[in-house]
C-alpha cells in the first residue's frame, strides 16, 4: 500500500505524467542509420563539420567492448543535442540525448563497441551539426564478439 500511496503522490506533484511520457517520440529513424551523414539529414541542417570546442572523453584502448566510458562536453554555445555514433556497431547510433536551454551541455555514458572503430560526438547548436572524432582501439568486442 506504501508504493501505491507514493506512486499517487508522485502523479498528484505532476512527476508521473503519463501525457508526457507518450508526447516523448522515439526517432526510430534515427536509429537506422549507417553514417554520420545519414543522421545529419535525419535531425535536419548542414553537413557536420570538426570543432575543437566539443571536448570528447574516450579510452584509446577498450579492454572489453561491453563497456567502454564516454564522455562529450560541449562549449559551443545553444547546444541542442548530443549524439554519440560508433561507426561499426550493428546499430551506429548509440545515444542521442536533448540538452534543454540552460542545461549544461556535458554527458557521460558507457556503449558497447563491436570492434575497433571511430567513435563521433556530434552536436547540434544553433542549427549547425559539429562533430569530435576519436578511433578507439577494441582488444575483446561487446557486441557479440
Amino acid at each position: 500500500m506504501k508504493a501505491g500511496g507514493a506512486l499517487t503522490a508522485f502523479a498528484a506533484a505532476g512527476w508521473l505524467n503519463p501525457a508526457h511520457a507518450e508526447a516523448q517520440e522515439w526517432n526510430k529513424a534515427a536509429f537506422d542509420v549507417r553514417s554520420i551523414e545519414e543522421l545529419v539529414k535525419i535531425l535536419g541542417g548542414e553537413a557536420a563539420s570538426p570543432n575543437d570546442a566539443i571536448d570528447f572523453n574516450a579510452p584509446d584502448i577498450a579492454e572489453n567492448g561491453a563497456v567502454v566510458p564516454l564522455a562529450v562536453a560541449s562549449a559551443v554555445p545553444g547546444t541542442e543535442s548530443i549524439a554519440i555514433l560508433i561507426e561499426k556497431n550493428p546499430n551506429v547510433l548509440a545515444g542521442l540525448f536533448s540538452i534543454p536551454e540552460g542545461t549544461l551541455p556535458e554527458i557521460q555514458t558507457r556503449v558497447k563497441m563491436a570492434e575497433t572503430c571511430n567513435v563521433y560526438a556530434l552536436v547540434r547548436a544553433g542549427g549547425k551539426n559539429l562533430y569530435a572524432v576519436k578511433e578507439i582501439k577494441v582488444t575483446l568486442g561487446g557486441c557479440g564478439g
